[in-house]
């Protein structure tokens, strides 16, 4: 696979097949990231679905690292996980982000009881040569209180009859499958039971829209997935229907610490840039030593997280992740002064990236949080 890059350790790398990373302290880990870094700015400027990087997460194994040993994994633990997480996401955060629903979408059906199903989808995808995603945030976010739900399902012969949307949806205009999580209706009124069901893009009803053009993170091609009648069989149902389906086995999580993991990964990139500037500007060296001090401090509380050894919940986590990339970015761009402000340099999409945490997936609670800190106040 020959990349258009410039560099000797590019050239190289068009020679020289690439290293399946086996660990996150692998330096295969380190070639892939800078690979990535070095293609970055162009998804900023051109918004281009990122496909030479993610066929680089599947020429190094990364697809691998989520995935059991028995369908072609490798199975990392969750700190090897969070890890390589951390380096994915400071090197390339729209990578990493779809990274995340893909993965989403590999968990819920590894977890689920449809032992055909694995056996059919899981070893394609720990390999790469399939790409899925998750259509689940209308079921955990004020969209369920609708009261016609924007997803519906009703049992037909054979299987169920999907209908509806899901707004937000990663990588729909690529994805071979979504996971998609619609809620139950009977006699047209909608009932507290939920279905998760693989909707395979193929099918007749499918359709997804030119996604809208993001402040950041454009080229995850985050957008609307129509379903317009959609019939699927019962053998592609991963769980229910039931009562809060979402609690069943695991998935792309709201609550939990992956978001607060990828605000880390780019403060981490904004400092690293901030320590290099520092090392020809004095008077950066006082606010970036402040800036990793709490670094480390949320890195060490990210880890506890991991461990279960918490000393913050979750939310207080993503609040503290949220706030320290908005203001990391913003000294980067700071240190770069206007060259930073031109398309093209890192130090700007950094800081639109960072405004993407205050929106994707945000619970209230932490919304809430920023906004008292934004405004000076007491939470």
């Amino acid at each position: 696979m020959l990349l258009p890059l410039a560099s000797n350790f590019h050239q190289n790398y068009a020679i020289m097949p690439p290293t399946t990373i086996t660990s996150p302290d692998d330096p295969a880990l380190d070639e892939l990231c800078q690979l990535l870094a070095t293609l970055a700015d162009e998804i900023d400027v051109t918004d281009e679905w990122p496909a030479k990087q993610l066929q680089l997460c599947a020429d190094y194994g990364v697809y691998e690292w989520f995935i059991d040993p028995a369908w072609g994994g490798q199975g990392w633990d969750t700190e090897a996980v969070v890890r390589g997480y951390l380096a994915l996401s400071s090197a390339c955060l729209t990578t990493t982000f779809i990274l995340t629903q893909r993965t989403g979408a590999c968990r819920r059906i590894a977890s689920s009881e449809n032992q055909i199903l694995k056996k059919r989808l899981l070893p394609d995808l720990a390999q790469g040569k399939s790409f899925a995603t998750v259509g689940i945030s209308h079921l955990t976010t004020s969209r369920r209180h609708l009261a016609r739900p924007v997803l519906r399902v009703e049992r037909a012969s054979g299987g169920y009859v999907l209908d509806g949307f899901s707004p937000w949806v990663t990588g729909a205009t690529e994805a071979q499958y979504v996971v998609i999580g619609a809620t139950l209706m009977v006699d047209d009124q909608p009932t507290d039971e939920q279905l998760l069901v693989v909707v395979p893009t193929g099918l007749p009803g499918v359709s997804a829209s030119e996604p809208a053009k993001l402040v950041g993170v454009t080229g995850s091609r985050t957008g609307e997935l129509r379903l317009e009648n959609v019939f699927v069989e019962e053998e592609w149902v991963l769980a229910g229907p039931a009562e809060n389906v979402m609690s069943q086995g695991v998935g792309a999580s709201t609550g939990g610490h992956e978001t607060s993991t990828l605000a880390s990964g780019l403060v981490a990139a904004a400092l690293g840039f901030l320590a290099d500037e520092a090392t020809k500007r004095p008077d950066l060296e006082k606010p970036l030593a402040a800036l990793q001090k709490e670094q480390e401090q949320l890195r060490e509380a990210l880890f506890a997280v991991v461990h279960g050894e918490a000393s913050c919940s979750s939310e207080q986590l993503r609040q503290r992740a949220n706030s320290l990339a908005l203001r990391s970015s913003q000294a980067a761009l700071a240190a770069a002064k206007g060259t930073g402000y031109v398309v093209g340099h890192p130090a700007g999409r950094w800081c639109r990236e960072a405004l993407f945490f205050l929106v994707w997936s945000c619970p209230q609670p932490v919304l809430s949080a920023n906004l008292c800190e934004l405004a000076g106040i007491d939470h």
